[in-house]
């Protein structure tokens, strides 16, 4: 019998290679087909390059061929296997801490919005959460993290890792601290240029066992200036979030915040925006919401901005007294404070997955000085 090619073609249409939803042949994985008299030759590229994906493609092949064309058939399958080149997970590039998984950027443009207290609370609720946490205080100048977590008294251990001494994190609360503060006295202002301020960061960032971490979460200063790129230089951050109060004060400062980290030459991902003391509720009167600060500001903010907004804090007294008394209101249970901080921190943590889904990895920028004037690039 002759077998003719159309027909090969038209059984091979009825196949589907394991993984791809249309036939071989309109898939374009059939790159020819040649006959000999009953011999047929199946030049075929599939993109799936597991064994059972070969086995099969071959199997179908001959099964079909024999079933709808010629039983007697004798079949030749020439497959190549051209698989797509893998897609790149979205791990950090640049200088890395080992063991740290993402790390997260907590900024604010103006002082005063409750930067550190979010970022405190943040870090217990992901501790609460199941994850390994550390914070880096980096705010040089203000650092607040040792009162936060009740560890004033405290101070880093030292300890050898691979023949080399690193310093230990202070522990409280499942959250693993470093802060300038562990290294100063309650009344001694720091009073450093920006060279020396970005060495004591590196020191801490670098010379620290900080072990296996989900999260390092980076409290930085107010503002957008040299610490902001030093941390920068150091560490490709996985993304920031940004923190203002609803009134247009702040969210202006904000809006210069997100701005910082979108810029072309720095592009550090913007994972969105919280609002605190978005309303004020009394004790008394807990049905009641008063917005103090304005209505949804930095909601309206993020909106424009096309940037996820994160969710809202309310201004709430104990918030103030737990940062004061060193234990974050987010560790009480059964409040409304814990609900909110609780949905905030998923709300984080779907970002941050969603990022890295889809976005490349974050790299360290490169500052260089020319001129007497610093110019950032990637």
């Amino acid at each position: 019998m002759k077998i003719q090619k159309e027909d090969v073609f038209k059984a091979l249409q009825t196949i589907t290679v394991p993984g791809e939803g249309q036939n071989m042949v309109d898939s374009g994985a059939v790159k020819n087909v040649i006959v000999f008299g009953d011999e047929v030759v199946v030049d075929i590229t599939i993109a799936n390059p597991s064994l059972q994906a070969k086995k099969r493609t071959e199997v179908d092949i001959l099964k079909t061929i024999h079933e709808l064309v010629y039983e007697k058939a004798k079949i030749k399958v020439n497959l190549k296997v051209d698989a797509p080149a893998a897609k790149p997970k979205n791990e950090i590039k640049g200088k890395q801490i080992p063991g740290i998984k993402n790390i997260v950027a907590v900024a604010s443009g103006k002082g005063g919005v409750g930067k550190s207290t979010v970022t405190a609370n943040l870090a217990v609720t992901l501790a609460k959460m199941g994850f390994k946490v550390g914070v880096l205080d980096a705010d040089i100048y203000g650092p607040s993290m040792p009162i936060m977590f009740d560890v004033e008294a405290e101070r880093p251990l030292s300890v050898t890792i691979d023949g080399k001494a690193k310093m230990k994190p202070v522990e409280n609360y499942g959250v693993k601290v470093l802060s300038i503060g562990f290294f100063t006295k309650p009344d001694q202002a720091v009073v450093w240029r920006g060279p020396m301020a970005a060495k004591a960061l590196n020191q801490m960032i670098f010379d620290a066992h900080w072990g296996e971490l989900d999260f390092l979460l980076l409290d930085l200063p107010p503002g957008t200036g040299d610490i902001h790129l030093s941390i920068m230089q150091s560490l490709p951050i996985t993304g920031a979030v940004v923190v203002s109060t609803p009134q247009n004060v702040a969210l202006a400062d904000a809006k210069k915040g997100v701005a910082m980290f979108q810029q072309e030459s720095i592009n550090v991902p913007v994972l969105g925006i919280i609002e605190n003391m978005a309303y004020f509720t009394p004790e008394e009167l807990p049905d009641n919401k008063y917005y103090i600060f304005g209505k949804e500001g930095a909601k309206h903010l993020a909106e424009d901005l096309n940037v996820p907004f994160l969710g809202e804090l309310p201004l709430v007294q104990s918030i103030r007294e737990a940062g004061d008394v060193g234990r974050p209101a987010a560790l009480q249970t059964a409040t409304i404070l814990e609900k909110s901080f609780e949905k905030l921190t998923q709300n984080v943590v779907e970002e941050v997955v969603r990022r890295n889904d889809d976005l490349p990895p974050t790299e360290a920028i490169k500052i260089t000085t020319m001129a007497g004037c610093s110019s950032v690039k990637k």
